[in-house]
């Protein structure tokens, strides 16, 4: 294999995405990735030049992902024909919501990714908040501007979602005797989604009452 094989380089990305998921950038040494991989220190050097690259290339990976479904999401509604319930304001934000909570959920490590830098994780690498957090935060809070405008605080609309569905998307939930229930349990997924859909629909004052569970 060389540098140019698109195979090693994705394979060394899986690994790297999956290790630093589990135990963060710090927690995280070049040898752990290196042998998950298969692969010596030169060749992860030849294709990333070291580990704090391929850091930001995986941190790159996760958001070119996030941002493709969104992308995905608003161009579904754009495209549905007129009378469509999505084309409305209420419709359009809970189908924004449903993909964002159905990419999260299917996306356990990229929610890892990120629950780590909220615990002060990889603290000297601060481009992907820069390069990746912002611009999609500002794409759904300009999308949801849009849909309801004059509603209340959009930001803190949008991170009261995103926290929730990453920390319920990797952790779950504990009922109220204690027990712990994963997201991968269809009612209490059913439950979670419910609830965020109550939640937004009446923080940005939408128009009838929340699609029903």
């Amino acid at each position: 294999m060389t540098s140019a094989d698109g195979g090693e380089r994705e394979l060394i990305l899986r690994v790297a995405t999956r290790l630093f998921a589990a135990l963060g950038y710090d927690g995280t040494s070049t040898s752990q990735i290196t042998e998950a991989a298969g692969v010596d220190v030169a060749t992860l050097n030849e294709n990333f030049g070291g580990k704090r690259e391929l850091y930001l290339a995986v941190m790159e990976r996760a958001h070119l992902a996030e941002l493709a479904h969104l992308e995905g999401t608003i161009a579904e509604i754009s495209a549905a024909p007129p009378g469509d319930p999505i084309r409305e304001p209420a419709g359009a934000v809970h189908l924004l919501l449903d993909s964002y909570i159905d990419f999260c959920v299917g996306n356990p490590d990229l929610d890892a990714l990120w629950m780590h830098r909220w615990l002060s994780d990889a603290s000297d690498v601060t481009e992907p908040e820069r390069q990746y957090v912002q611009p999609v935060v500002r794409r759904i809070s300009e999308t949801l501007q849009s849909l309801a405008p004059g509603s209340a605080d959009v930001m803190f609309t949008v991170w009261t979602v995103t926290w929730s569905a990453h920390a319920f998307s990797r952790a779950g939930v504990l009922d109220e005797e204690g027990n712990h229930w994963s997201p991968d349990d269809p009612e209490i997924l059913r439950r979670f989604r419910a609830y965020m859909h109550e939640l937004v629909h009446h923080a940005l004052g939408l128009p009838g009452s929340p699609p029903a569970s």
